[in-house]
């Protein structure tokens, strides 16, 4: 027996659609229908029916098998068997021993599926990290896209594998000791296939949001709205053994209530910590430099436990590449990188003359640790017009030191799936959608939004040409070809040593020594032990040669008579 349910509060009426006729469902309180049938069972595909509708996916699907235009189909999450029960999860403070690996499962193979990422786990492991963090797997229009438009949020997609396959990738790192994060978005849904609407109040028009309509989190109906989103995320952390989830630009989600959305998201994944006693993390991409975030409640936050770092990204990058177009432009000095070194936000309460206003807030007294620092990740790659990484950009050189500053700051490091090697593929947008009007708005959106961020539309990839996103496949066989084999070596020595040097993953900013000349282009970083030196600037630059012995160098730096010679471009690192 099998027991449908469906929230649906100004409906009439709502039948359940399995292989004959509609059958009637109960009313129950607070706008809930359900119905027990004795012949349904794990496989069963089904619809709902409101108010004698066409049949319509069930807004909690568990599996989609056909697409977003198909039935649902009923899952027994019990029959999976594990073998991770002696994993206990990961508490935030571990992964400053490694990096979180962010990857996309349609490109990260060739084959673009679950199982087939598991082939390539070994190489994660060696190469140091400690978390996987998976984009958006939800059920989305198509067989291909970032999955950021998902519209069945309980659904793995269906051309990834479906739920069995998510499991074993999830077994699969607890087995290697890599903890598994989901990407999940909870401030829109995707234009395509979204039924939730024609079940119940889940959107507002009190708000909007940059890709579509505003979640109702705080107007009439809104408790069983944030119960759908806060059982989504407990359902992948439950049923899917998932370790935390980062929740996609927090600051698209307006909630007025007096117990904000991400307070209330954090409480319950505490209850289910206490519960099965694995430590979980929820980790935030927030635009608004807002320490609240990951604050504790006693203090006035949401006590999340961990947010991206933009600004970090941005000083680094706007320091390497030299780019000062759209949010660049607030950066390029070594200035702000050593802010943000030292303290996380670059922007505490400052003028910001991209944004024409102060922005963000003070992070005093927030741990280093709080923070995901990186040199890439897929917003930063993918939102370029033609998805350009960071070694397309700028020499190998370059790429080295800044894989040095993201991997010795104190921060939890990111890397981007492919980035430790200096993959040659791009990253672009990339969208499967089958209705065209849809398919239309999709391409207009893309290039309004490069446009706004003072990118040549012209240089952008249609999005629907499959041809996006077959560039978009990393090429494996380039690890053990020059350059990339040198660069993975650099990657996988510098993450080591975060797993050698307690000092390197403290996530103490008090212990953050930064020094630098902003006219002659040199920095000095010493964390304990580690002390690095780069040259950023246009000539060689000589320092006093620190103790220790230099384990890392590029772009010919060298010691000579007890002085550390520095070239243009060059970085030397001591332990």
């Amino acid at each position: 027996m099998t027991r449908f349910a469906v929230w649906a509060p100004e409906a009439e009426a709502v039948g359940l659609v399995t292989t004959a006729a509609p059958a009637p469902m109960r009313a129950l309180p607070d706008g809930w229908w359900e119905l027990d049938l004795e012949e349904a069972g794990p496989g069963t595909d089904y619809w709902f029916v409101v108010d004698g509708s066409e049949p319509l996916g069930d807004p909690r699907s568990p599996w989609q098998p056909e697409g977003i235009e198909g039935p649902s189909r009923v899952v027994d999450h019990g029959s999976f068997t594990w073998t991770d029960q002696q994993w206990r999860g990961c508490p935030a403070p571990w992964l400053s021993g490694g990096a979180i690996y962010e990857l996309h499962t349609g490109t990260f193979t060739p084959e673009g599926t679950f199982d087939a990422a598991i082939g390539r786990l070994d190489h994660l492991v060696d190469l140091g990290v400690r978390a996987v963090e998976i984009m958006p797997v939800n059920e989305f229009s198509g067989e291909h896209g970032w999955g950021y438009d998902g519209v069945f949020l309980y659904a793995p997609h269906h051309a990834y594998g479906g739920p069995d396959a998510l499991k074993r990738l999830v077994d699969a790192c607890h087995a290697r000791g890599l903890a598994a994060i989901l990407d999940v978005v909870y401030n829109h849904l995707g234009p395509a296939g979204n039924v939730l609407e024609r079940f119940g109040p889940y959107f507002t028009a009190r708000y909007v949001t940059p890709w579509g309509k505003a979640v109702n989190l705080d107007g009439r109906f809104s408790d069983e709205v944030r119960a759908f989103f806060i059982d989504n995320a407990l359902m992948w952390l439950r049923d899917y053994h998932l370790d935390g989830v980062r929740l996609d630009a927090v600051h698209a989600i307006v909630d007025t209530s007096a117990t904000h959305f991400l307070e209330e998201l954090r409480a319950r994944v505490a209850a289910l910590e206490r519960e099965d006693g694995r430590r979980r993390v929820v980790i935030a991409e927030s635009d608004l430099n807002d320490p609240r975030l990951v604050r504790d409640v006693a203090r006035g936050g949401y006590a999340l436990d961990g947010q991206w770092c933009d600004d970090f990204h941005h000083a680094l990058h706007a320091l390497l590449t030299g780019e000062r177009t759209g949010y660049y432009q607030d950066f390029g000095r070594l200035e702000d990188l050593a802010r943000a070194l030292r303290q996380g936000y670059v922007f505490d309460g400052r003028y910001s003359a991209f944004r024409r206003r102060r922005h963000g807030r003070s992070p005093a007294g927030l741990p280093a640790s709080c923070f995901c620092g990186y040199l890439q990740n897929h917003d930063q790659v993918g939102n370029r017009a033609e998805g350009s990484r960071i070694s397309s950009l700028i020499g190998a050189d370059r790429v080295k030191i800044g894989a040095a500053l993201v991997l010795t700051a104190p921060f939890i490091p990111l890397l981007f799936m492919g980035e430790e090697w200096g993959a040659s593929t791009p990253f672009p947008f990339f969208t499967d959608h089958q209705d065209p009007e849809v398919a239309k708005a999709a391409r207009r959106g893309r290039l309004a939004e490069l446009a706004s961020g003072g990118w040549d539309p012209a240089a952008a990839p249609d999005p629907q040409d499959p041809a996006t996103f077959a560039r978009a496949r990393l090429r494996w066989e380039e690890l053990d070809l020059p350059p990339h084999s040198e660069v993975l070596r650099w990657y996988r020595a510098l993450i080591h040593l975060r797993h050698r040097i307690p000092a390197l993953r403290d996530g103490r900013f008090d212990q953050v020594e930064v020094r630098y000349d902003e006219d002659a282009g040199w920095l000095t970083l010493r964390r304990g032990p580690v002390f690095l030196a780069c040259n950023l600037g246009d000539r060689e630059h000589r320092l006093q040669a620190p103790s220790g012995t230099m384990v890392l160098a590029c772009g010919g730096a060298e010691v000579e008579s007890g002085r550390l010679v520095l070239p243009p471009d060059a970085l030397a690192l001591f332990a």
